[in-house]
């Protein structure tokens, strides 16, 4: 095997395991890029064959989901959402019950980060203004956005890669999985109420939160664009890329949202990351190593053809390298409808697990921060521990029955 093959896997996924490479200003997807780089620089494969080691289709849904959410985002129907949420609810349990719900069912539909990152600084004003503790709010945000993004094959970047590549029907992953998910959410909720018993309310602090002004047409237009997204998913009748990119092109075509703002909102270091990791293991693969990791793990005695584990491989490799490198990983081989379901249920469960298993954990975190609220380490895992490990026990028994 080619010496550079080997020291860019090492160095990218050391990269994926610390979140940046100590010393430079690189991280998980500045490494990813360069290890691309690298490769076809030293003359390892051709721009055109790095180019065709990308799994296209996902990146297209990806994108395209990406401007149908930005289109949400800005036509405010994220904040009217949180606002209209904290309005309706009489006691604090009724708020968090009420926050888990929406967060779990928009982040089916759209992508978890996106929600996060909208709803984090409305929830943080709002509860302050109440007189609550906002760690509970946040916590569960985190935690139900995730466990709702496992609902679906657009829920999350992995879910969607591993519907692309397995050929997942939309409906049938839904069917599969939606008593596993709305167990572990009433499990997520339980646990947060649990772990935050007497500890609701906080001191009243007003804040103003600059936020999109809602906007009917606006919001109207991408929640059609979604629900034209979501109608092809189920019943068919084109790629499911081919949809998405349909629609985020009806939504660039307007007179008052500038594409600029729209297309500002793209997450391109995520596809950038998903592209740089489609080459790296495209040639880890073709020297040999991927196949050789293999098996190793098989001489130690562990069997990924087996449900067991590979649910538990995916579990502990996602809360090391993240999970959508886990994802990419193991997906390899590994892409049967039910190992695929094992991959995307555990994959994204995982993420709950610790404060940096998740992208949308981090969103949270680092939203509420600028705000002044603090949710760190111990305090996240404090209930999110517990909580995960209680919904991946649950998911497993299920898809494992």
């Amino acid at each position: 095997m080619p010496i550079v093959v080997l020291v860019v896997f090492i160095v990218v996924y050391a990269a994926m395991i610390l979140g940046r490479l100590p010393g430079l200003a690189l991280d998980r997807t500045g490494a990813a890029v360069l290890g691309a780089l690298v490769l076809v620089a030293a003359g390892n494969m051709t721009v055109a064959e790095a180019w065709g080691a990308a799994d296209v289709p996902t990146l297209a849904l990806l994108f395209g989901l990406m401007v149908v959410s930005a289109q949400l985002r800005l036509g405010g129907f994220y904040s009217r959402v949180s606002r209209a949420l904290v309005a309706s609810a009489a006691t604090p349990a009724g708020l968090l019950a009420r926050v888990m719900a929406a967060a779990a069912v928009l982040s089916a539909l759209l992508a978890n980060d996106i929600v996060c990152l909208a709803m984090t600084p409305i929830l943080v004003e709002a509860t302050l203004a109440r007189g609550l503790n906002p760690l509970p709010y946040l916590i569960g945000l985190a935690l139900s956005a995730n466990i709702g993004s496992a609902a679906t094959l657009i829920g999350n970047p992995q879910n969607m890669l591993i519907g692309q590549v397995a050929r997942l029907s939309f409906g049938g992953y839904m069917l599969e999985v939606w008593p596993c998910v709305a167990a572990s959410l009433l499990l997520a909720y339980a646990g947060t109420v649990w772990g935050f018993r007497g500890r609701f309310s906080g001191p009243t602090v007003v804040l103003a939160i600059a936020s999109p002004i809602f906007s009917r047409w606006q919001s109207g237009k991408g929640l059609l664009a979604l629900g034209c997204c979501m109608a092809v998913f189920v019943w068919g009748g084109m790629p499911r890329e081919n949809a998405a990119l349909g629609c985020a092109a009806v939504l660039l075509l307007s007179r008052r949202m500038a594409s600029r703002e729209t297309l500002a909102l793209v997450d391109w270091q995520l596809l950038l990351l998903f592209l740089g990791l489609f080459v790296v293991n495209r040639e880890v693969a073709a020297a040999g190593l991927l196949d050789a990791a293999y098996r190793w793990v098989a001489a130690v005695g562990i069997d990924l053809g087996q449900p067991v584990w590979l649910f538990t491989v995916t579990t502990v490799l996602s809360n090391i390298v993240s999970n959508v490198p886990a994802v990419m990983l193991l997906l390899p081989g590994h892409s049967s409808p039910q190992q695929a379901t094992l991959l995307a249920v555990s994959s994204t469960l995982a993420g709950n697990l610790i404060l940096p298993g998740s992208i949308a954990n981090l969103i949270v975190a680092d939203q509420a921060a600028l705000l002044g609220v603090s949710m760190s380490f111990g305090r996240h895992a404090r209930v999110a521990l517990p909580v995960t490990l209680a919904t991946l026990a649950v998911s497993g028994l299920w898809l494992m029955r």
